[in-house]
């Protein structure tokens, strides 16, 4: 279909109806409280939300998940800088120095210019995605059932060669996502299967209440396990940077935008990742390395910018392939899917309006959240006291809630505390949860698209690597397995480099 101005004026009238405004500012605000309490993270509140949305039309509920997303990009600076405890795994790197500067009597200005950060990459990534997604929407409306199967089986590949010297565990962590989304009925033939003759596993394990466990209870157990009290935070004056600040850090905010965005696209490169790349780079262009760790605005704005943008790429590849490219990503796939949307490039032409709604939505957002961030740092700051005993049964209560309204059945709840068991016990042994989620979501789209590719070769495997865009796809994922290997091999990498702390 190709980008059309006419489509995104369409969209931008359908997100600024009351309903959708109200919505988006209701994911923004949530998204900020969600980066700002450490502990719980996008892709939780992400999971713990999503199944309270079933309420709303499908356009007004995704767009206020994924305000819910990026607000938590914006969200998770704050305790970073005021208080030295990053809201998620992609804002360790904006503590080193926004602590430090928050020390110096500069939190204020160091909010601020993680929250302009924020917003330019944000709106340069948005205006991106406008451009980008319809081209490869166009160039993947040419894809076929082997085409499918290879991209999805290169984005596990890469997730799980990400996980360093625990690739095994990565591999193993992808086996059990996909058993648990084998259970039930076979999609093509319809036999059941691992339902062991109990007819409540027909219907199969939702994964709604696979991901909430992962990451909401397993993340309350953890937090119940440190002891995690109330947190004091120092008072904010003199909030606004100054104009050679701002100025000192346009050049950092244009690489690390151009970095987070690039890398964003890429499956398994989710910001936890992508802000320390952003981070490492402006240390290396500086004129003043030695000032890094020390309170250097530009170690601040650069891990930040970076997040905002990895975070709005990544719709593209799931707009055009239906491609999640990180844990929060692979829950909206599931959102869209829940609305009996299918991710692709068939989306743009048979749900225009949808699509570029929540497009349009994305530039709407960002000024909400500048409005939101800037002048109400002091509030966010002060929300950081809540104490996790509190917070905590307040997490799991809307988890079982949620997770109960999916399908109206106990048994949902009791998959969601057995998955948060498992989530809980994953993380202290160490093995990814990125392949498992991600696993558990393209499951049955995987299969489908394997199972058609091979009626159509009549059984031959070969169809794979005699297509020219599959081939391709085949051979960077075995590339990708061999490079995870070679790791494994040479004991080179670090045992677990995810993006599982997202959450």
């Amino acid at each position: 279909m190709g980008f059309s101005f006419d489509y995104l004026i369409q969209g931008f009238v359908t997100a600024l109806s009351w309903q959708n405004l109200f919505w988006a500012l209701v994911g923004c605000f949530i998204g900020t409280l969600v980066g700002v309490l450490p502990g719980i993270g996008p892709v939780s509140g992400i999971a713990i939300l999503l199944p309270l949305t079933t309420v709303l039309p499908a356009t007004s509920a995704i767009i206020m998940m994924a305000a819910i997303y990026y607000g938590a990009m914006y969200g998770g600076s704050t305790t970073a800088i005021v208080v030295n405890i990053p809201g998620e795994a992609s804002s360790v790197p904006t503590a080193i120095d926004g602590y430090e500067m928050a020390k110096q009597g500069k939190a204020g200005p160091a909010l601020a210019i993680s929250a302009i950060g924020s917003f330019f990459a944000g709106t340069i990534s948005v205006v991106a995605l406008t451009f980008f997604a319809p081209i490869l929407a166009d160039f993947a409306v040419v894809f076929g059932p082997p085409e499918y199967f290879a991209l999805m089986f290169m984005g596990l590949s890469l997730v799980i060669s990400l996980s360093g010297r625990a690739l095994l565990k990565g591999v193993i962590s992808m086996a059990l996502g996909l058993t648990a989304a084998l259970i039930g009925q076979d999609p093509l033939t319809g036999a059941a299967r691992l339902t062991f003759g109990t007819s409540t596993l027909n219907a199969g394990v939702d994964f709604i209440s696979v991901i909430v466990g992962l990451f909401a209870i397993s993340e309350v157990m953890i937090n119940v396990e440190q002891r995690i009290t109330a947190i004091d935070t120092m008072s904010i004056s003199n909030w606004m940077p100054t104009w050679a600040d701002i100025k000192q850090c346009i050049g950092t905010m244009i690489r690390a935008t151009g970095v987070g965005f690039f890398l964003g696209l890429l499956p398994g490169c989710a910001p936890s990742v992508t802000t320390f790349v952003a981070y490492d780079l402006e240390k290396r262009v500086s004129k003043h390395p030695e000032r890094f760790g020390h309170g250097a605005i530009e170690g601040v704005c650069a891990p930040e910018a970076a997040n905002n943008a990895t975070s709005t790429a990544g719709f593209i590849p799931l707009f055009a392939f239906g491609l999640p490219t990180a844990p929060s990503m692979a829950v909206l796939l599931g959102g869209l899917m829940m609305y009996g949307l299918q991710p692709g490039p068939m989306l743009f032409q048979t749900n225009p309006q949808f699509v570029w709604a929540v497009i349009a939505s994305m530039y709407i957002g960002n000024v909400m959240l500048l409005i939101l961030n800037l002048p109400l740092v002091g509030m966010w700051a002060k929300i950081c006291r809540i104490p996790f005993y509190i917070l905590g049964p307040i997490i799991v209560f809307c988890a079982m809630i949620g997770t109960y309204s999916i399908r109206f059945q106990g048994f949902d709840v009791w998959v969601m505390l057995l998955f948060g068991v498992i989530g809980y016990f994953m993380r202290k042994l160490g093995y990814p949860v990125a392949p498992m989620v991600l696993a558990s979501v393209l499951a049955q789209m995987l299969e489908t698209s394997m199972g058609q590719a091979l009626l159509i070769s009549q059984g031959s495997p070969l169809i794979f690597f005699t297509r020219p865009i599959s081939a391709v796809f085949m051979v960077l994922a075995f590339l990708s397995i061999g490079r995870g290997i070679w790791a494994q091999v040479k004991a080179k990498a670090p045992e677990v480099v995810t993006d599982d702390a997202e959450y």
